[in-house]
């Protein structure tokens, strides 16, 4: 099965493993292509709308992998018992909401191996969630696809909360630890959404000259981090 990029790079950082979990599967996709790969030798399509399961049942049956691949009609974390999955992959949905579904059933998060997480919003939010609660960043990647960049983390608990710096809520260490091929543009790309935002306000309530400040020292660190790639 051939998928797309942000897809693609989701599923490249999966290891070879015994049971995935794919939490908000929608079409069962990334199931589907890390089974055909060999990378999983089975995995658990689970999402909470019906319409999405009924389409993940028949994408299964076309490629012959009803035996390895099972669509489960549920919410988060609920369709598994603790220990059913080594990996999880939630991905396609926003920051908060991937947060949440965390925190619904923590004691299940907590046991896998790691997990893949990709919000199409609010990494900040997210990432914020997973260093104060003692979870590890083991690896972080970039995409880009149609001209919408994504930022995908590999995670797993390790009971050691940390704080950063907020700069790192919203642009991941690991990028830029390994000097990303795309982090300068996406660097480029916050800074350019940031520049918009500050020259939105046109209040000059106390809110909305705090929120200046705000967003003036935000773009001042990333134009740092800029400067050092």
């Amino acid at each position: 099965m051939d998928i797309s990029i942000r897809l693609k790079t989701i599923a490249s950082m999966v290891d070879k493993c015994e049971v995935l979990v794919d939490v908000g599967t929608d079409h069962a996709y990334i199931p589907i292509y890390l089974v055909e790969n060999h990378i999983c030798q089975r995995a658990i399509a689970s999402d909470i709308n019906k319409g999405p399961v009924e389409k993940a049942k028949l994408n299964v049956a076309m490629e012959g992998l009803k035996e390895k691949i099972q669509c489960r009609l549920g919410g988060g974390f609920s369709t598994i018992e603790p220990a059913e999955a080594d990996v999880a992959v939630i991905a396609g949905m926003g920051g908060n909401l991937i947060r949440d579904i965390i925190l619904e059933r923590e004691e299940v998060f907590k046991n896998l191996q790691y997990a893949v997480l990709q919000p199409v919003q609010n990494p900040e939010v997210l990432r914020e969630f997973i260093y104060k609660k003692g979870y590890e960043i083991l690896d972080e990647e970039l995409c880009l696809e149609d001209e919408k960049y994504y930022q995908i983390m590999k995670v797993k608990f390790n009971n050691k909360p940390i704080n950063i710096k907020d700069i790192y809520y919203e642009v991941g260490q690991k990028l830029i630890e390994k000097k990303h091929p795309l982090l300068k543009n996406f660097l480029m790309h916050l800074v350019n959404k940031y520049k918009r935002i500050l020259n939105s306000i046109k209040d000059d309530t106390d809110l909305a000259k705090k929120r200046k400040i705000e967003i003036s020292h935000k773009l001042k660190e990333l134009e740092e981090l800029i400067s050092c790639l």
